[in-house]
């Protein structure tokens, strides 16, 4: 069980019911004098300290909502918070930042130990207006909004209700008439929809323009590469990163297509692209959540003790909640808890091979929370997502060698990994695509829903290989970017899963050839948390901090190697 560390700042009974219970204390670091490196190191615990409760508390209330979006007591908690506590703390932030810059002591700190965190304090300064703060609180309640749209949708399949996530099992279907109703019956759904999230998208635009506009960036785009700290690459790296894509990735997908098409004997249509060519019915990995959980653990094991026990330990604090069902926030997650250490896995299962894939990408990220969790500062704790996708992707590869807990068949075993790792190759241009979106996006803030839709449309043709027959579903294919919940909740990020993916590849790569030190050194790395640079964690894992067309290149020469095998 999990030693939960005792308080030293804050009571241990505590409840934001209002902004008069915090206030006190952000006026207690506010005002304190700091007379020495000792008092300055003993402040930094106590700002720590309120902020990990902070964040904890907000995490709760995010968790529960997007678990019940018809409960609209959980989702006003939600927006309490956002609202109301949140823009009070940002001027305060504001403060103690330069609280902490102005200090004497500053300069006796440990340079190793604080480096990341006082460049991200400074970056903090640059970019903060106060004309900022109403506006994250409106695009904090506005973005919310978007779960609560698509886990309100529905199909009915075989007399049956369906979730999306559970319908979309049908495109796996080996009756070709059974994924047809099904794709269409999806993309009817989500186009009932279409205009409302439309709309929503380009409120949420406005918003983000105008909060880059206050900080004094030519667009949003700019400002986001400043807020999420992307102090290792530009916005030239990823264009540099989308052309890799085209000349060493696109090959293989079309290759990938092409075989597809002869092994069919038919010409693709988009409900073609997840079925067995051989006719197969979907694997069934597991039955149930529980079963799920059950399988999870039993496969860490096999990999590495503690791996399991991080997972068993979130199932004792009751810190998953895994099963698709109606009402429930679309896509999964894993949130980091700031004070306690232990996350929470959220993810919509419904059987599918997918869902492995999910479960244990997640779980990557949980392992990533335990191993920093005793950081001294929840800074030092916050990593880029660079690194916490490298770990949880670096999971769902070398956690192969305990998947047979899912697939106790080896041919059925062979089947799931030869698809997840042709997943991770065909996933690579949809990273590119959204990412290119993005750039266009927010450079061009008074488009239209029209310009953004032809757009799209133009990308989907860059990335595509021309195999596929859209011919009559070109209304689906056009509002297939409103399917990236990344787009609505967290915008820019989304290339961080390409750059980690690479890593991912090398890490499993080094775990081929020598187990022990290859799970030893990612390890080493994720309990880093965020106290070195991006390369210095990828280093100490053992790969590189690399995406260029060269290095992209030899992976997928050695993912090739490792299908053909």
């Amino acid at each position: 069980m999990i030693t939960i560390v005792k308080r030293r700042f804050l009571p241990n009974k505590i409840k934001v019911t209002d902004w008069n219970v915090m206030a006190p204390y952000f006026e207690d670091l506010s005002t304190r004098n700091l007379q020495s490196k000792e008092a300055l190191e003993d402040w930094l615990k106590d700002r720590s300290e309120l902020e990990a409760f902070l964040s904890e508390d907000l995490a709760w209330r995010y968790v529960r909502m997007t678990c019940d979006t018809t409960n609209k007591d959980l989702e006003q908690a939600y927006l309490f918070f956002v609202e109301e506590i949140e823009p009070k703390i940002a001027p305060y932030s504001d403060a103690l930042n330069k609280k902490l810059m102005a200090c004497e002591f500053l300069k006796d700190l440990n340079k190793d130990k604080y480096f990341i965190y006082i460049r991200g304090i400074e970056k903090e300064i640059e970019i903060y207006r106060e004309a900022n703060v109403p506006l994250f609180a409106q695009i904090a309640a506005e973005s919310q909004k978007y779960g609560t749209v698509i886990g309100s949708l529905s199909v009915e399949i075989e007399g049956k209700e369906l979730t999306l996530q559970q319908a979309a099992n049908y495109l796996k279907n080996p009756e070709r008439a059974m994924r047809e109703n099904a794709f269409k019956l999806i993309g009817e759904k989500r186009l009932s929809k279409a205009d409302e999230l439309d709309e929503l998208f380009d409120k949420l635009i406005a918003l983000r323009h105008q909060v880059a506009l206050n900080a004094g960036f030519d667009n949003y785009r700019d400002f986001m590469f400043a807020a999420m700290g992307r102090f290792d690459y530009t916005p030239q790296d990823c264009f540099n990163f989308h052309e890799a894509i085209q000349t060493e990735v696109m090959p293989l997908v079309k290759a990938f297509n092409e075989k597809r098409k002869v092994e069919l004997g038919h010409e693709l249509k988009p409900w073609d692209l997840e079925v067995d060519t051989k006719n197969r019915a979907a694997l069934e990995p597991f039955t149930s959540g529980a079963d799920l959980l059950e399988k999870t653990v039993k496969c860490f094991r096999k990999v590495d003790e503690y791996f399991a026990w991080c997972i068993e330990t979130m199932d004792n604090m009751e810190r998953l909640d895994l099963e698709s069902r109606k009402g429930k926030a679309p896509g999964g997650y894993n949130y980091p808890m700031a004070e306690t250490g232990v996350p929470f896995i959220f993810m919509n299962a419904a059987s599918s091979t997918r869902d492995v894939e999910t479960m244990v990408h997640e779980g990557g990220h949980a392992v990533h929370s335990f191993l920093s969790k005793d950081l001294e500062l929840a800074a030092f704790k916050s990593c880029p997502s660079e690194v916490a996708e490298l770990a949880s992707m670096s999971m769902e590869l070398i956690s192969y060698s305990g998947q047979d807990e899912f697939y106790p068949n080896p041919q059925d075993f062979k089947r799931a990994k030869e698809e997840h790792l042709e997943g991770i190759i065909k996933i690579l241009p949809w990273i590119a695509t959204i990412d290119k979106f993005q750039h266009w996006i927010y450079t061009h803030p008074s488009h239209t829903a029209a310009e953004r839709k032809a757009y799209w449309m133009q990308l989907s043709d860059e990335f595509g290989t021309g195999i596929v027959n859209w011919e009559g579903n070109e209304v689906f294919r056009a509002m297939a970017w409103q399917k990236q919940l990344h787009l609505f909740e967290v915008p820019f990020y989304y290339i961080e899963y390409g750059m980690a993916q690479l890593g991912a590849i090398s890490v499993w790569k080094n775990y081929l050839e020598n187990p022990s030190k290859a799970v030893q050194q990612y390890k080493d790395a994720l309990a880093l948390g965020y106290t070195k640079t991006i390369g210095e964690i990828y280093e100490t894992a053992g790969v590189k901090f690399d995406f260029s067309a060269a290095y992209i290149k030899e992976l997928m020469t050695f993912i090739k190697q490792q299908l053909a095998d």
